[in-house]
């Protein structure tokens, strides 16, 4: 990194650090420090509900899913508006209805304080796991790829996000979330365009589509049935839905978002926007992995993108076996570029030349196996490598390849994605524990005052156990993968709960919280029988699992074992 590069990324962090905490100071109660005091407009509320899952995760992995998968992965997202679209009609009115500051403080006006305390406990669990990941994914890719020591960069990114959240709340989130979107999105169109410029000068974006075409890149949506494919049509649209209104729905990172809205509409209006743009975000995020995957057809790419992987190479006894297949993916590169070459000749006269694209394939698959044996080298040197390099992809591309100011605009997006993320899951983490733990069961009455410091406490207490999760996380197959992973786990049961609030009147509380237990215990079961098969059952179907077993067995529980009836559901149902 040159030093206009440290320029741009420190000045646009602290930036966003200062303006948050400056702008946001001095919450005089908890309703302020929570829910901004219902101040915040319906477009702030949208990107405020975007940055928040748009974590560092996203701009890491998902560019790096898109060049080794393709475009598959955007159908994770089709259930997304429809589940916009239930929480709109359904949750935000009952939410505003009851005056909650989170989701499940509705659930003991609806049941009773035990499947409050549950769903706040199952939600805390996840969350604080998840908040921690993204603390960690980028300190793991920074730290790898400009060797930055990992335990510092992940106490660097934690602090400076614990300084504006604990300051100024769910306002500072909000405020500081409109400018790290500005930065996020602009880094990233700006390196998009690069790469259209960085193609060879005779290739137009329709032929490089045609090659990402012929490489299997652009297989967007898959209709078949097959349980084993992680991202299906069926899969995002069912399991894709239910994580979705899950998340948005029941998540108290997402609903205090939308909480602090001035109104009804206004929160509607800006999950509806949410709606609107997050597909084709994702969609341009995946679009921009393929187009790093056209470029590394015509520059030389390496044989594994993390370079810890090589650093152990060198120091093994297999260095020169891995060496040899260095040379041989040098030539295998300069022949796909001869190739690629060609067949783009050929697209400019408007003839896709079938002997010419099957011979890319031919390329790609040995390519493809060359990679798979440098994984295996990998292995044998050190078994406690990750060989598993989609993370690094994207920020190899940035690294080698973008103008200086760009390197540190570029992992500005990042660190501030990262700060996005954890600075909303710090705000749901610490008033869950304020409000649903730590008030619901004080026995004596105090002071907003007091409950504002609790709420703050919080915030730090959460901001260090981040912290000290993401200094001793390991990375897996995937981080995107992971955080889903997690939240399919554990989203399923807790949406479960809210639908049965919502739309089974009559069912009561003891049905819904023991169906609660048993479903989540079983789809601990689940999980663990899916990673011992090698995960048979794409992780995606756990979030629909989860939720329609805890609406059955709450019906079934409720007729057959719990017949005595209630009134405590009428005032906030009808």
């Amino acid at each position: 990194m040159q030093l206009f590069d440290w320029i741009v990324l420190i000045v646009t962090l602290l930036f966003i650090v200062g303006y948050g905490s400056w702008k946001t100071k001095g919450s005089k109660n908890v309703e302020d420090f929570i829910l901004g005091n219902n101040e915040t407009p319906w477009y702030t509320v949208g990107l405020s509900v975007m940055a928040t899952q748009a974590s560092a995760i996203t701009f890491l992995s998902t560019p790096g899913q898109a060049y080794h998968d393709g475009m598959g992965f955007v159908q994770f997202y089709f259930g997304l508006p429809i589940a916009m679209i239930v929480i709109c009609v359904t949750f935000i009115p009952l939410y505003h209805k009851n005056k909650v500051f989170t989701a499940y403080e509705f659930l003991e006006k609806r049941f009773d304080v035990k499947t409050r305390s549950l769903a706040a406990i199952l939600f805390l669990v996840q969350r604080g796991l998840g908040t921690g990941l993204t603390i960690y994914a980028p300190a793991i890719i920074l730290s790898a790829l400009l060797g930055w020591n990992l335990t510092v960069m992940n106490i660097i990114i934690g602090v400076l996000v614990i300084i504006y959240t604990f300051s100024g709340g769910t306002k500072a989130v909000n405020v500081t979330q409109k400018q790290q979107m500005f930065v996020i999105m602009s880094g990233m169109f700006i390196t998009f365009f690069l790469i259209l410029h960085y193609l060879p000068n005779d290739m137009t974006f329709n032929s490089a589509m045609h090659i990402a075409g012929a490489n299997d890149k652009m297989n967007i949506v898959d209709f078949s049935f097959n349980p084993e494919e992680k991202y299906t049509f069926w899969s995002g649209i069912t399991g894709g839905f239910f994580l979705a209104l899950a998340y948005f729905g029941t998540d108290q990172s997402q609903v205090g978002r939308y909480l602090s809205g001035k109104s009804i509409r206004e929160s509607q209006m800006g999950l509806i926007m949410n709606g609107l743009l997050k597909v084709p975000m994702q969609f341009f995020i995946l679009l921009t992995g393929v187009m790093v995957f056209v470029f590394f057809q015509f520059n030389p790419v390496p044989l594994n993108f993390n370079p810890n992987n090589k650093t152990v190479i060198e120091k093994s006894p297999f260095k020169e076996e891995y060496h040899v297949l260095e040379k041989k993916l040098s030539k295998l590169s300069e022949d796909k570029k001869v190739i690629n070459l060609l067949y783009i000749d050929q697209l400019n006269q408007d003839y896709d030349n079938p002997i010419l694209r099957k011979e890319l394939v031919t390329l790609s698959n040995k390519e493809k196996d060359l990679r798979d044996r440098a994984k295996e080298i990998i292995s044998r040197a050190d078994s406690r490598s990750e060989t598993n390099d989609k993370d690094y992809v994207f920020f190899h591309f940035i690294l080698h390849y973008l103008p200086k100011g760009l390197i540190g605009l570029l992992l500005a997006v990042i660190l501030s994605a990262a700060m996005s993320s954890t600075a909303s899951g710090l705000t749901a983490l610490a008033s869950t524990t304020a409000i649903d733990i730590y008030k619901r069961n004080l026995k004596t009455e105090k002071s907003e005052k007091h409950y504002l410091n609790a709420t703050k406490f919080f915030t730090l207490f959460w901001g260090i156990i981040a912290i000290l999760f993401a200094c001793v996380g390991t990375l897996f197959e995937n981080l995107i993968q992971l955080v889903n992973i997690i939240g399919s786990i554990f989203y399923g049961t807790v949406l479960g709960i809210f639908l049965v609030g919502f739309y089974l009147r009559r069912v009561k509380a003891k049905p819904m919280f023991y169906s609660a237990i048993i479903s989540q215990l079983t789809i601990f079961v689940i999980y663990y029988f899916m990673i011992y098969t090698q995960e048979k059952l794409g992780y995606l179907w756990l979030n629909f699992i989860g939720a329609i077993l805890t609406i059955l067995l709450s019906l079934i529980m409720q007729f057959l074992f719990f017949r005595e009836k209630t009134d405590n559901d009428k005032v906030i149902l009808e």
